[in-house]
């Protein structure tokens, strides 16, 4: 299971699981990068 995400600008990402990971992961990008966004197999794909 992947629980983990580095986003380029730096920001470490950890989720208790993949569902709370990728809720996580979007919340930082609406934040913080407004104009991306990613599907879930995408957070998915970048995670660890």
């Amino acid at each position: 299971m992947k629980r983990r995400l580095s986003c380029p600008c730096g920001a470490f990402i950890e989720g208790e699981d993949e569902d709370d990971l990728v809720e996580k992961t979007q919340a930082h990008l609406a934040e913080k990068h407004p104009d991306h966004q990613y599907s879930r197999d995408e957070i998915l794909f970048l995670a660890y």
